[in-house]
């Protein structure tokens, strides 16, 4: 399965240790070109030419990328089309007012231990 990352520059470097490839964003903008390569929807800087390359299956993207690309992600989410995506904690940790997996999985059943 392919996975692929989009984040800090430090997590794409950990993650290229373990065979990951990934794209480094700093900018709304550079984030956006990378979403849109990755999911196949083209590429910001070719004039939204589709990308012709084997998509991952996995799109990781940390939190503050997800943060950037709000609107975006939602609506790719909602599609249920390939890749998924997996939203991990940045460098920094979690962000402040979001829910951790943990949370929403006891949300989700209603368990708390």
């Amino acid at each position: 399965m392919k996975y692929y990352i989009i984040g800090e520059r430090e997590l794409v470097l950990g993650f290229s240790l373990v065979g990951v490839t990934g794209t480094v964003a700093r900018t709304r903008e550079e984030a956006l070109d990378a979403f849109y390569r990755v999911t196949g929807r083209g590429n910001l800087l070719a004039a939204n030419v589709p990308v012709q390359e084997e998509r991952p299956r996995v799109l990781i993207l940390t939190e503050e990328m997800t943060a950037l690309l709000e609107e975006e992600v939602r609506e790719w989410q909602m599609a249920g089309d390939y890749p998924l995506i997996v939203e991990i904690p940045g460098l920094h940790g979690h962000l402040s007012g979001r829910k951790t997996l943990t949370d929403s999985i006891r949300e989700a059943i209603g368990i708390h231990v």
